[in-house]
């Protein structure tokens, strides 16, 4: 990380006096900014999980292969949210370390480059995808689904500009400590969603694709809301000003310090769902059932995770803050406070899912055309409980590596487990094994687990490592640049 934050020097006060409570809880006690600033993001996520689910619910209505359409469209979605989040992260990591440095211009600056290099972003993905949808889905192997993946597909590709907007938004207002508003927009436009899924799907008769429709009006309308909030009522900490805008090397490679390797992340997770894709498809012998109970089930591990998401949220701009203030002994203390946290409450979510695993794949196939999925997503639902507990200590020791500027870190970790260790084990539970669909879950579960822990040691090493210089600096009289 380069630690000259300012030309007016790293340390320089805070300009504008302009403090906000968010800035205050960055910069106080981190267990207490920790809860601050987490609760608030999985109330947000909540709602935006149960739109997830209730989106799912009604389109099984529509039946099995409504289904695997989405399973097919969700790596690219997951795609465009790969690279609006990992913008956002390093703008949030950049916007944080700025805080803690007492750099307010600094991290003016940031927000402004943040903005235009999304627009730049939105445009390059939204092109291409849309005009090659039909090429793009089968060729990947939709098949018979393709009409509707396509279907939902090219309303989503077209309303990705709004993807992009509302997480770099987000992330920004996490940046600067404003939680609550990055919640309040998230739930409103999760809670619109849930209301325009069955108007467009059945109402106006659009099925698969009135879900994208539902998708992307809800995703617009919180965009409208945080856009005010940034340009016109101008209420934030950071301040935008496109007039005087000039390109700045550092502060490009700063957010792309961490940026470019979390969208990197998100790709990865990306192409490890259409990898997972290949492989199901391959083990059931081109049954497309297999893809609707992954992408089905993957919506009920997003409640899992949603605590530990929650979290994740909260420990990059803290422990960016501390990082920025060289307090490296709060960094330690909330990244194992963060995983402390997580790993108690993903271990009740696990028991929970583990027992009501029936339950839960009943809301999923509830109509005649999904029932024959069911036995399949209780299973999945089953295994996959296993694999909860572990993920805090991988996705929270990511966190750490991005608020701390080492975005690289934070890759090599993902693509270990999602393009490494997630294909290896898959392939050999689901083929060498001789496991099937089964063995395929099971290595999930194996693969998630090794890389956590490759994660979490190098955390912990690293963080070490930060206390041990900042000692022998303060021991010596060295002053870094």
């Amino acid at each position: 990380m380069n630690n000259k934050l300012s030309k007016k020097g790293t340390y320089g006060a805070l300009s504008g006096n302009k403090e906000t409570k968010g800035v205050e809880t960055l910069l106080g006690d981190p267990k207490r900014a920790i809860i601050k600033l987490s609760l608030p993001m999985i109330a947000a996520m909540s709602v935006q999980t149960i739109y997830n689910l209730v989106d799912a619910i009604w389109v099984s209505g529509i039946g099995a292969d409504a289904l695997a359409a989405i399973g097919f469209v969700y790596p690219f979605f997951f795609l465009a949210m790969g690279l609006s989040n990992g913008l956002g992260v390093g703008a949030g990591s950049a916007i944080s370390r700025r805080i803690g440095a007492r750099d307010k211009p600094g991290a003016d600056n940031v927000a402004v480059h943040t903005i235009v290099i999304m627009l730049l972003f939105a445009v390059a993905f939204t092109i291409p995808f849309f005009v090659l949808a039909h090429d793009i889905f089968a060729l990947i192997g939709a098949g018979k689904t393709t009409g509707m993946t396509v279907a939902y597909g090219r309303v989503i590709f077209a309303g990705s500009i709004f993807i992009f907007f509302t997480n770099v938004a987000n992330s920004i207002l996490r940046g600067e400590g404003d939680a609550r508003r990055a919640m309040y927009a998230m739930a409103l436009g999760a809670g619109l969603n849930i209301v325009l899924d069955p108007i467009f799907i059945y109402y106006f008769g659009l099925g698969v694709a009135g879900a994208a429709w539902a998708t992307v009006i809800s995703l617009g309308v919180s965009s409208i809301i945080m856009l005010n909030w940034f340009l016109f009522k101008r209420d934030t900490y950071v301040s935008f000003s496109f007039s005087d805008f000039k390109w700045s090397k550092e502060i490009i490679m700063d957010i792309f310090r961490v940026g470019l390797p979390s969208s990197v992340m998100m790709i990865s997770m990306s192409f490890m769902m259409l990898i997972m894709n290949a492989i199901i498809v391959m083990v059931t012998a081109g049954n497309t059932d297999g893809v609707a109970i992954y992408s089905t089930g993957w919506r009920v591990v997003s409640i899992a995770v949603l605590p530990t998401l929650g979290i994740a949220t909260a420990l990059v701009p803290v422990s960016g803050a501390a990082f920025g203030a060289r307090s490296f002994e709060k960094v330690s203390i909330a990244h194992l406070y963060a995983v402390k946290i997580g790993f108690l409450m993903e271990t009740v979510i696990a028991v929970a899912t583990f027992i009501f695993a029936p339950q839960i794949a009943a809301v999923f196939t509830h109509a005649e055309e999904a029932a024959r999925i069911a036995p399949g997503l209780t299973t999945f639902l089953r295994i996959i409980s296993f694999y909860h507990p572990t993920i805090s200590f991988g996705m929270l020791s990511s966190s750490l590596f991005q608020g701390t500027g080492k975005g690289m870190n934070a890759l090599i970790v993902t693509i270990l487990r999602t393009l490494i260790l997630t294909p290896l084990f898959t392939v050999v539970f689901g083929f060498n094994l001789g496991l099937g669909l089964v063995g395929v879950w099971w290595g999930l579960v194996a693969a998630n687990t090794a890389g956590v822990a490759v994660a979490f040691a190098w955390a912990r090493l690293y963080i070490r490592g930060l206390k041990a210089a900042e000692t022998t600096r303060l021991t010596q009289g060295i002053i870094y640049n």
